[in-house]
């Protein structure tokens, strides 16, 4: 037995054609923006002031509390006098990839890449058997990479410059301890 519906079968196409529009259009619509680390907002500033925290987090609250704000750019500090930097935007200029900053617009908070090689803002605070400044120019990557090579090392954490001393600093661990938010710091199990 057969239901009709009193709808024809070129009417039942249309409706279907319809649908799928319909979801073509959802999925092509312009998603909303997150912040992210490693990419600037250059353009737009029109207001600047230091992160005592160094938590791109904190950039994040002070856009959202001053109603001329439409995005941000968190700069980490590059030595401890220097300090972060937030600058606040009246516009949404477009993102730039750069290791220097995290950046968002308003109402987007904070998005920390995760995977399971790094873990950004993550701190894996004890274990340590070894600790070393990296030369200007080196990042995670070579801590990583110091911690792959050395047969004793179960886990890594690199500071940015500016949060434990004026250059970047790297922490070889024996033991893998819990993570722990941090900003400024990223870190990784590589056995």
């Amino acid at each position: 037995m057969h239901a009709d519906f009193g709808i024809g079968i070129s009417q039942r196409a249309a409706l279907g054609l319809i649908g799928a529009a319909l979801l073509l259009a959802l999925a092509s619509m312009p998603q909303p923006a997150l912040a992210q680390a490693n990419f600037d907002r250059p353009g737009g500033d029109y207001s600047r002031s230091a992160i005592a925290s160094g938590d791109p987090a904190d950039c994040a609250i002070v856009c959202e509390r001053d109603r001329r704000c439409r995005s941000w750019s968190f700069a980490y500090p590059t030595a401890p006098e220097a300090g972060a930097l937030c600058w606040l935007k009246n516009s949404v200029p477009p993102r730039v990839e750069s290791g220097c900053c995290v950046s968002g617009v308003r109402g987007a908070g904070v998005l920390e890449p995760r995977n399971s090689a790094m873990e950004s803002a993550i701190d894996r605070y004890g274990g340590d058997y070894k600790n070393f400044d990296l030369k200007r120019g080196e990042d995670d990557e070579a801590c990583k990479k110091a911690c792959a090579d050395d047969n004793n090392c179960r886990a890594w954490t690199y500071a940015r410059p500016g949060y434990v001393g004026r250059d970047a600093r790297c922490f070889l661990k024996k033991d893998i301890k819990p993570p722990r938010r941090k900003p400024g710091f990223i870190s990784g199990v590589v056995r």
